[in-house]
């Protein structure tokens, strides 16, 4: 079975900005594109309505037709396959990503520097989703070549965040190989902060205790990166055990970077699913596509 680049279009500019992204990707990964416009049933139409259904299908199978035919120009090697579906656009994300290596979806922006704004559409599709989940929205750094033109994030980093004390198997391979197919460096970012025994303000831990910390954690993220180096020998690393909260140095690295990638661990409450608090935070606040990896 060919797994695919899968998006979700709905001609928003978002959409459109992330059916970009995807096609991208598609062609970095060497597989098909494929487009998907999820189109909610009407619960009540008015008999007054001025389309009677044929002709608002028919509007709604314009949307990934018109993006595919933009693709294709741009990107004439590019397989594209287009489907116009019904129902929940999470569930039906959903059920259309088990064919995916990667799900793309578009996201509002909130200004030039504010990040993304996650409807209850896009949280509940990265939860659920079973591949990685991109986050695009229009005007991010990748998306700002000029006009006409296809941009290119070859000299900007991917970010990864990472945690130690979990196995992240997927998540580090999903960040070299986003490396890898850019030709950039991977910046690898791990948050750590003192423990709770020392005080909540590094300030307060002795010079020295905090230096044995800062070179504890920089050795255990070394180690954690050795394998993956030699695996990937091409991609240059750059790896940062920095004091903080993580998804504060992520934000922050997100200015200047082409990709950043995140895990998330689903936890389950009596009110739905929660992703975890920094790639929640990640994906509100990165100024630049978020990569979003699930991990058992």
């Amino acid at each position: 079975m060919v797994r695919t680049v899968t998006v979700g279009v709905d001609g928003s500019a978002e959409s459109l900005a992330a059916a970009g992204w995807a096609a991208r990707e598609a062609v970095r990964r060497g597989v098909p594109l494929h487009l998907v416009h999820v189109r909610e049933p009407d619960p009540f139409t008015p008999p007054d309505s001025f389309a009677d259904p044929e002709t608002r299908q028919h509007w709604a199978q314009r949307i990934p037709r018109e993006a595919a035919n933009d693709l294709a120009r741009r990107h004439p090697g590019l397989e594209i396959t287009t489907d116009q579906l019904t129902g929940r656009p999470p569930e039906v994300l959903t059920a259309v990503a088990e064919q995916a290596e990667v799900l793309v979806v578009g996201t509002r922006g909130l200004g030039p520097v504010a990040g993304f704004l996650i409807g209850s559409v896009g949280l509940a599709t990265v939860a659920r989703v079973k591949c990685p989940v991109v986050l695009v929205r229009a005007g991010t750094p990748e998306e700002g070549g000029p006009e006409g033109t296809e941009p290119s994030d070859e000299s900007r980093d991917v970010v990864m965040g990472l945690e130690l004390y979990r196995p992240a198997d997927e998540l580090i391979e999903f960040g070299f190989e986003a490396a890898a197919r850019r030709g950039a460096a991977l910046r690898v970012v791990h948050g750590w902060n003192p423990p709770l025994v020392y005080g909540v303000d590094p300030i307060a831990v002795d010079p020295r205790l905090a230096t044995d910390l800062a070179e504890e954690s920089s050795r255990a993220l070394n180690d954690a990166l050795r394998h993956w180096r030699e695996k990937y020998p091409d991609v240059e690393v750059r790896a940062q055990a920095v004091v903080g909260r993580a998804a504060r140095h992520l934000t922050e690295a997100s200015g200047d970077a082409s990709l950043v990638v995140v895990g998330r661990r689903n936890r389950r409450s009596p009110i739905g699913f929660h992703i975890g608090p920094v790639a929640h935070a990640v994906m509100h606040h990165s100024k630049a596509p978020v990569a979003v990896v699930p991990l058992d």
